[in-house]
């Protein structure tokens, strides 16, 4: 399944209209929209309001990034509730140590073995009906070594999709996958350690899910500063015309005519 990184409901709307089935609300892509830096600023009440507001228009599965689960392992009770109560169909919890860093980022610290269980036996706790996407990046840390033992020893105590953060190549991947037992997640993110692999041979290698957390996120930044720069050259914008949304496709995907139609209905009662 491939999955897009959306940071408001109307990049969820967009993901939904093209063809995806599930998005993912990346605390990345979320965090820069906020004008802020993915390193554990963000509250729970934030990303959890945006969980409601994403809800509010699609119906598609939402995998939320909860970060670190919002502080230590009695926080992530309280995590998982109000997440999953907004509209999340899964989350993912990382074994990070706070403040935390974007996975691709040098300088991360980890958090002990035991205390990341504790967070998933937490969050198994907490839970209805919710996925718990258990992430390590011990990778980068401690090496291969002690990421596929973290993975294996995350899926043993509960968690149902495992995500190995920050994998360095193809032959990293395919010895996760062939060392792991569990529905495992990769992350195609740009200008990381990953290289550029596709959806189809991280099929091919066994993975279940690929997430694109910045993707949209980074093009809709550079379309905007490149718009802006020219609105501020050239004083108009009718030579950008012809790169624009159109009213009639922006009115489409929000649902403008259902609105309409039905305002008209309930005055004309």
């Amino acid at each position: 399944m491939i999955i897009p990184g959306v940071f408001n409901p109307f990049s969820a709307l967009l993901s939904e209209r093209v063809g995806f089935k599930s998005v993912y609300l990346s605390g990345a892509a979320l965090t820069a929209s906020y004008g802020i830096p993915d390193i554990g600023l963000i509250t729970l009440d934030e990303v959890a309001g945006m969980v409601r507001k994403i809800r509010e228009v699609t119906e598609i599965p939402i995998i939320v990034d909860a970060d670190t689960g919002f502080g230590e392992p009695v926080n992530v009770y309280r995590t998982v509730r109000m997440l999953e109560d907004a509209g999340a169909t899964a989350i993912q919890i990382e074994d990070q140590r706070l403040p935390k860093k974007c996975g691709h980022l040098n300088g991360k610290e980890i958090v002990d073995r035991d205390e990341m269980i504790t967070k998933i036996h937490t969050a198994l706790k907490a839970r209805k009906d919710l996925n718990i996407v258990a992430r390590t990046d011990s990778r980068a840390v401690y090496g291969m070594e002690e990421a596929i033992e973290r993975c294996n020893i995350y899926k043993e105590e509960g968690a149902d999709i495992i995500f190995p953060e920050a994998l360095e190549s193809e032959e990293e991947f395919k010895t996760v996958h062939s060392k792991v037992k569990a529905p495992l997640l990769a992350n195609m993110t740009e200008f990381g350690k990953t290289p550029y692999i596709s959806s189809e041979q991280f099929k091919n290698m066994g993975y279940k899910y690929v997430i694109y957390p910045v993707t949209i996120f980074r093009i809709a930044g550079k379309a905007m500063k490149v718009a802006l720069e020219r609105l501020i050259k050239e004083g108009s914008q009718q030579n950008m015309v012809n790169d624009m949304m159109t009213r009639k496709e922006l009115y489409s995907i929000i649902n403008y005519d259902f609105y309409d139609k039905m305002d008209k209905e309930l005055s004309s009662k």
